[in-house]
């Protein structure tokens, strides 16, 4: 009998023909996908307890980075021995995790890698012990810039929107004042962009951690500040490797707190708060990865 997957598909996306043939084609080939469409945010939740009551191997998020936070949260409200793996059909403006793993943008090809891929034992991001994230946290300007940007500007350029959008935006180009502290490293001053990473990338393509991997029990920290900032350093800032003026370190955990309320974006989702803890989650779930992802230590 057929292994179930349960593929959780971004209600944005549902008159979407490349994926109908992409479902077609696995049902043709024997593979039992079902699939359950979002209409509003509680569906998710519901669609992972449905897919652990059908004993599903797989529950695929269909979407963006924000669909893939959203069902890895989902999962994480599951112990350990009961949570299906985790499949990714990437399908948002962006798809930072799916295009920095190396998930195929082909939509059969990634959905046949969800369902049948080998299943590889990932860590997970959290934040004060209740928020999760895959791929990244990113605080200052990145989150005001990617909140802002406008849908008809990244459903035309894509990941790049936000690039381009941030050009036109000088007014959102502020600070946060706060302090960070990890192991032995105290830092305060005026941060003008904050990467937590548990992958490299974020914002449509700019690698904020380049050095991060999902396997290695550690979160990779990357902050520009504010003195720091000629706007001459912007591409060799999202440059693969360490940029002039850009801190880095790594840690199994962070914590950054400020006077005023920040706002820190999950995988596309906004958490806003005077203080963060940030935590690495070990093996937290399985996930279907290509052979060699680039994510993988």
């Amino acid at each position: 009998m057929a292994e179930t997957h349960i593929v959780v598909l971004n209600g944005k996306r549902a008159g979407d023909d490349g994926i109908r043939q992409a479902v077609r084609h696995l049902r043709e080939s024997g593979e039992d996908i079902q699939v359950r469409v979002t209409w509003e945010p509680e569906d998710i939740p519901r669609f992972v307890r449905e897919a652990r009551q059908l004993k599903a191997a797989t529950v695929i998020a269909a979407g963006g980075d924000g669909t893939i936070n959203a069902v890895c949260s989902a999962l994480m409200t599951y112990p350990a021995e009961k949570r299906p793996v985790l499949g990714i059909l990437p399908l948002g403006t962006a798809n930072d995790f799916a295009t920095a793993a190396g998930i195929p943008a082909d939509k059969t090809k990634a959905l046949l890698l969800a369902a049948k891929g080998s299943p590889v034992a990932i860590d997970i991001g959290c934040i004060n012990e209740s928020h999760y994230f895959i791929n990244m946290a990113t605080g200052g300007f990145g989150p005001k810039i990617t909140t802002d940007t406008p849908e008809a500007l990244k459903s035309t350029f894509g990941g790049a929107a936000y690039f381009l959008h941030g050009l036109t935006r000088s007014d959102l180009l502020k600070a946060d004042h706060c302090t960070i502290s990890c192991d032995d490293f105290h830092w305060q001053d005026d941060a003008l962009v904050i990467g937590v990473g548990n992958g490299c990338q974020a914002g449509g393509g700019h690698k904020l951690c380049p050095d991060a991997r999902i396997n290695d029990g550690l979160l990779n920290l990357s902050i520009l500040p504010e003195r720091n900032w000629p706007r001459s350093l912007w591409n060799s800032l999202f440059n693969e490797g360490e940029a002039e003026g850009v801190i880095m370190k790594r840690s199994t955990r962070i914590t950054i707190s400020a006077a005023h309320e920040m706002v820190f974006n999950l995988d596309g989702e906004p958490l806003t708060g005077q203080q963060f803890t940030f935590s690495v989650l070990p093996e937290a779930i399985q996930c279907r990865l290509p052979p060699h992802c680039g994510l993988l230590s």
